[in-house]
């Protein structure tokens, strides 16, 4: 896929050192943005590469495919969110185990 930017470049995952949710998240100012629509935030970004790992390189469309909810009040409202959805579309390596998967933090 042609990306708008490099997916590794400043406006990407910062060369390399960042991936996921934390690309994500820089493209949020926590003081101005909330609450943010899933809706709104999704079709903004929808092309912008997110590298989910050294390997593979989606697209914000591609996650919040999975992202639940319209609105979110608050970045930790907003992180939860996304973070269930990209577990759902099977974006992570990593799932939490053990007795209560839901409570374990990632």
């Amino acid at each position: 896929m042609d990306w708008p930017h490099d997916p590794d470049g400043e406006e990407g995952s910062e060369g390399g050192r960042k991936y996921g949710m934390a690309i994500i998240a820089k493209k949020i100012d926590e003081e101005e943005d909330f609450p943010i629509s899933k809706q709104e935030f999704a079709e903004e970004h929808a092309d912008e590469p997110i590298r989910i790992n050294h390997k593979r390189v989606v697209s914000v469309a591609d996650i919040f495919e999975h992202v639940e909810g319209t609105e979110f009040e608050t970045m930790v409202d907003f992180h939860k969110a996304v973070g269930a959805g990209m577990r759902r579309g099977g974006f992570w390596d990593y799932h939490p185990q053990g007795e209560n998967p839901a409570k374990k933090s990632a």
